[in-house]
C-alpha cells in the first residue's frame, strides 16, 4: 500500500506539473498578444494605409511612422488617404520626400477625399499613381506668404510703435510698418523660389512639362473631373479602385488586408492636438500658419 500511495502521488506531483506549466505558457500567450495588439504590431503581409488630413504641419512622429512603413518587409504597399486644404510648405516638403523615399521600395497611391490642396496636393504627387473623386476639390498650387499692415490705425488711436534694426529688411514685413518696394521685391523672392520648387515637384511626380505645370499652377482649384483632364490625377475613383490597381498593375496579392498606420503619441502630444483642433476656425488658420504656407483657404467654408 506505500509503494502505491508514492506511486500515486508522483502521478498526481506530474499532472499538477504539467497543468501549471501550460497555464504559464497561456498567460505568457495573452499577455503576449494583448501587448502586440495594442502596440499596434500586427503579423502578416498587408496593405498599409495613412490618413492626413486636417492642416499640415512638420510632424515627426508621423515622419517616423512613415519611415517605419519603408523600413517593415511585411507591408506590401501604401495608400495615403488625403482630406487637407495643405498647410506649410516645410510640413508639405517633408512628407513629400518621405512618401518619395517610401516609393523608391515599395508602391505607393494617393486617395484623395473632399479636399487635397496646396500642400495636400504636393504630397500627393509623391505617389505613383493619385485618384480622386469628381467632385473632390484639388489643386492650388502656389505658395502664399501673408501679412497685415496696421500703422494708420496705430496712428488714429494715437499709439507711436518704434523697432531698432540691424538692417533695413530685418523682420519685414511687419504689421507695424509700411512694405516699402524693397521689402516687397525681398518677401517676393522667397515666395518666387518656394513656388519654383513645388512647380519641378508636380513636374517629376506627374512627369510633365515645366511649362504645362506653370500654366495650370495659377493658384486655381480643380474638380477631380478638371484635374483629370489636365493630368493632375489618374483617375476618378476611391481606395477599392486603389486598391484594384495595386492588384492589377504591382502585383499585390488580392487578399492581402488594408490597416491604419498608428502614429505613437505621448500624453503631451495629444494635449497639443487637442489644443490645435479649438485653434481650428476660419480665421485662426491663417493666424497659426507662421511664414511661407502652401494652403487653400477659401473665405466662404
Amino acid at each position: 500500500m506505500d509503494a502505491d500511495y508514492l506511486i500515486d502521488r508522483r502521478r498526481l506531483k506530474r499532472r499538477i506539473t504539467f497543468w501549471r506549466t501550460a497555464a504559464i505558457f497561456a498567460i505568457v500567450a495573452a499577455v503576449t498578444a494583448g501587448i502586440y495588439k495594442y502596440s499596434g504590431v500586427e503579423s502578416g503581409d498587408y496593405i498599409a494605409r495613412l490618413t492626413i488630413k486636417n492642416v499640415i504641419h512638420n510632424d515627426l512622429k508621423r515622419l517616423a511612422a512613415i519611415e517605419r512603413v519603408r523600413k517593415d518587409d511585411d507591408i506590401k504597399a501604401l495608400i495615403v488617404r488625403i482630406n487637407s486644404p495643405g498647410g506649410t510648405v516645410v510640413g508639405g516638403e517633408a512628407l513629400y520626400q518621405a512618401l518619395n523615399r517610401v516609393r523608391k521600395e515599395k508602391p505607393v497611391i494617393a486617395v484623395m477625399d473632399e479636399l487635397a490642396t496646396s500642400a495636400g496636393y504636393m504630397i500627393a504627387v509623391a505617389a505613383d499613381r493619385i485618384i480622386a473623386r469628381e467632385g473632390t476639390v484639388t489643386g492650388s498650387i502656389g505658395v502664399l506668404f501673408q501679412t497685415a499692415e496696421v500703422t494708420d490705425l496705430l496712428n488714429k488711436l494715437g499709439i507711436k510703435f518704434e523697432a531698432i534694426k540691424s538692417a533695413p529688411l530685418k523682420a519685414e514685413p511687419s504689421p507695424f510698418s509700411k512694405i516699402t518696394p524693397k521689402v516687397r521685391a525681398a518677401t517676393k523672392l522667397l515666395v518666387d523660389d518656394m513656388y519654383a520648387m513645388f512647380v519641378d515637384m508636380v513636374a517629376k511626380g506627374r512627369d510633365m512639362k515645366l511649362e504645362k505645370v506653370r500654366n495650370l499652377a495659377d493658384g486655381r482649384v480643380y474638380t477631380g473631373r478638371m484635374a483629370l483632364k489636365n493630368g493632375l490625377i489618374d483617375a476618378i475613383g476611391g481606395e477599392r479602385h486603389a486598391k484594384s490597381w495595386l492588384v492589377k498593375e504591382k502585383k499585390i496579392t488580392k487578399s492581402l488586408p488594408i490597416r491604419d498606420i498608428r502614429i505613437r503619441r505621448e500624453v503631451e502630444d495629444w494635449l497639443e492636438y487637442a489644443t490645435s483642433l479649438i485653434q481650428k476656425t476660419s480665421i485662426s488658420e491663417r493666424l497659426i500658419l507662421d511664414g511661407l504656407v502652401s494652403v487653400w483657404h477659401p473665405w466662404l467654408q
